[in-house]
């Protein structure tokens, strides 16, 4: 039997978002650890992971997401050296054009054949999985 209350990870969502062209978006961070990753964060107490994608996708990115589905839980727990996280992985489309803002440093629009380095956390795991059509 656990401990009561349970320590849990920490919930995050990450968001793949779609651009016309066939591109992705991804940012580059401004804290630790430096490199460039999804968009995504914390899911706050009392906001479900939906509107908590929404959310960070226009905190870090300037841009209106819709959401098309979620893509995958990754909880491994290495994927965030500082803390236990899992994370729901969402797909969203938007247009425009991306802008860094709030933690992240700028933010890039990217194919499968021009990411950038280093791709932080996990990341790279889930672009792979994106990109080979798994899930």
């Amino acid at each position: 039997m656990g401990t009561w209350p349970p320590e849990t990870p920490y919930l995050t969502v990450d968001i793949i978002i779609e651009l016309p062209g066939g591109k992705i978006v991804l940012i580059e961070r401004k804290n630790e650890p430096r490199g460039y990753a999804l968009p995504g964060g914390f899911v706050d107490r009392g906001e479900s992971v939906e509107t908590a994608a929404v959310r960070e996708a226009k905190e870090e990115t300037g841009l209106d997401v819709t959401l098309v589905r979620q893509f995958h839980v990754y909880s491994n727990p290495d994927r965030d050296k500082r803390m236990h996280t899992a994370s729901v992985v969402f797909i969203a489309t938007a247009s425009g054009e991306p802008v860094g803002a709030d933690d992240a440093k700028h933010a890039v629009k990217v194919t499968r054949d021009d990411l950038p380095s280093p791709v932080v956390f996990d990341h790279s795991t889930i672009l792979a999985d994106y990109f080979s059509g798994r899930y």
